[in-house]
């Protein structure tokens, strides 16, 4: 009698609370786990001392609540999102990355194929990248720190330890989501190694442009820069330190990168200033305490449980610290490599399905060599209608004919497995287009991409003119709609690139992507 008394109040609700933890989704499993310090445990995370009788009806509840949210979701499912669910169910990790120099339309890539996957993840860069997105109602969505899948209200969104993240900006983007009805609470993870930008890092970004003169790189001056720098010098802040409950080895670490950007920059540097902002990010902690998370651990038990991740590039692998025109380039790897270390991800897992994102032209913002760049009235006419202005700065790009060196590179570099080409219908009133196919470079014809800035500078590109289509392309729903001009160009890509394209974009709404099976 006795046993079965206390078997009753004591095992029976541990075992019905361990079936009601396995029953929830591995996102909300996340939320009280995996903590750098006992000292920013979430005060949301879900507690081990609710009754029996509560946890079996909350068990009940949640489990009559999935069963209808999955009927309501099948029924409504939009019918484009089909063949990205059967996408989806093949490749349980998905990498998308930018395969030029930025600008791509990746947003949108990962922003579709968000709706079916259960994870979506930033792996490095910052505040520099930006990605404009729309809903299925045409409401337009700029991306910063956020990754793209917040639009997705079944899908985690991981801020991995390879971003170097502006505690200010990324919390003024989840307000503005908040204000256009997108809620990110239980939704966001920003990780417990994330190394923080502050200011500081700002104005010696800012600084070290004016520095250099005539010679500038023409970062966006967000600090981003500076951010890796301090990181690699094994001088930077980390998430982890701000909430470490030690705030005033915080506060002195901080000052120290204060007064070492001061004796670089004497007549940037506003120590005062400076100081004030340390305060902002020590009174951000209970923002900061609610979304930290030890993302390494959530991304590979969300691999082991079978869930499915979509790793979301930013900048592009030309922009590559080590692959790309050095030194016009960002300070962090958007290659498949920089995907595995800034999530710790093994290769093996990260690299089971890698899409190329490729614009159907090429565009450029800030410095550095562009063999196929155009300017006059071709130039004008192709940024005006595709929009080529900088999401994160407003600045005007530079633009240019695809070239398929550079992509035959990025391809190499990354295993490209298919691409995605964006904003086909931006050439349709062209009367001809052009694939740049190698260089000419001292007198030479090469088909491989310069390790020097200073000869990429130097070549000239080698064209292959092919007819346009002068035809609205914006309306075609399958690969065969397009005109044959169009489908001639998407296969000379394919051709020269060696790389087959699974997917182009025809407009910026979610079901203006054509498939080619």
């Amino acid at each position: 009698f006795f046993f079965r008394v206390f078997f009753s109040f004591c095992y029976a609700p541990i075992a019905m609370l361990a079936h009601h933890h396995q029953q929830q989704p591995l996102k909300l499993q996340a939320l009280g786990r995996g903590r750098c310090s006992s000292h920013y445990s979430r005060a949301r995370s879900f507690s081990c001392r609710r009754s029996s009788s509560i946890l079996a009806a909350s068990s009940q509840a949640a489990s009559a609540s999935e069963k209808s949210a999955d009927s309501k979701n099948t029924s409504s499912k939009k019918e484009y999102l089909t063949p990205y669910s059967s996408f989806a169910d093949q490749n349980q990790v998905t990498c998308v990355l930018g395969s030029q120099w930025g600008d791509e339309g990746k947003g949108k890539l990962v922003d579709v194929l968000a709706q079916t996957y259960d994870v979506v993840c930033r792996c490095q860069g910052g505040a520099n990248a930006g990605h404009t997105i729309y809903d299925d109602d045409g409401k337009k969505f700029a991306l910063h720190l956020v990754p793209s899948g917040i639009l997705n209200q079944n899908a985690m969104n991981v801020i991995g330890n390879g971003v170097v993240v502006h505690l200010p900006s990324l919390f003024k983007e989840l307000d503005t989501l908040a204000e256009q009805g997108v809620p990110y609470e239980g939704r966001l993870l920003l990780s417990d190694r994330a190394h923080l930008l502050f200011t500081l890092h700002m104005v010696m970004d800012g600084a070290g442009e004016e520095k250099r003169g005539g010679d500038q790189i023409g970062t966006t001056r967000r600090g981003i820069g500076p951010a890796y720098s301090a990181k690699t010098s094994r001088s930077g802040l980390r998430v982890c330190d701000l909430l470490s409950g030690d705030k005033e080895a915080f506060v002195s670490r901080y000052m120290r990168l204060v007064e070492d950007a001061e004796k670089r920059f004497p007549d940037a540097v506003d120590v005062d200033a400076m100081k004030a902002d340390v305060d902002t990010y020590l009174d951000l902690i209970p923002r900061v305490q609610e979304i930290v998370a030890d993302t390494v651990t959530y991304v590979n038990d969300a691999y082991d449980s079978g869930k499915r991740i979509l790793l979301e590039g930013a900048n592009a692998t030309l922009l590559d610290i080590d692959f790309g025109t050095y030194p016009y380039v960002t300070s962090s790897n958007p290659s498949l490599g920089g995907m595995c270390t800034g999530l710790g991800l093994a290769p093996s897992k990260a690299s089971q399905c890698v899409v190329g994102v490729v614009k159907a032209y090429l565009t450029r913002v800030g410095a550095g060599p562009f063999p196929t760049e155009l300017d006059g009235e071709i130039a004008d006419f192709l940024r005006e209608k595709g929009g080529e202005y900088g999401t994160t700065t407003g600045r005007p790009r530079r633009i240019g004919w695809l070239d398929v060196v550079a992509l035959r590179y990025t391809v190499q570099i990354n295993g490209f497995t298919e691409l995605n080409v964006t904003k086909l219908d931006v050439l349709d009133e062209c009367e001809e287009v052009k694939i740049c196919t190698g260089y000419r470079l001292k007198g030479e014809e090469t088909g491989t991409f310069p390790a020097s800035a200073t000869d990429l500078e130097l070549c000239e590109p080698v064209y292959e003119s092919m007819p346009g289509w002068n035809t609205d392309t914006t309306k075609c729903k399958s690969y065969d709609d397009l005109p044959a001009e169009a489908r001639a160009y998407i296969e000379r890509m394919e051709e020269l690139s060696g790389c087959s394209v699974r997917w182009i974009g025809v407009g910026p709404g979610r079901d203006a992507m054509v498939w080619k099976n």
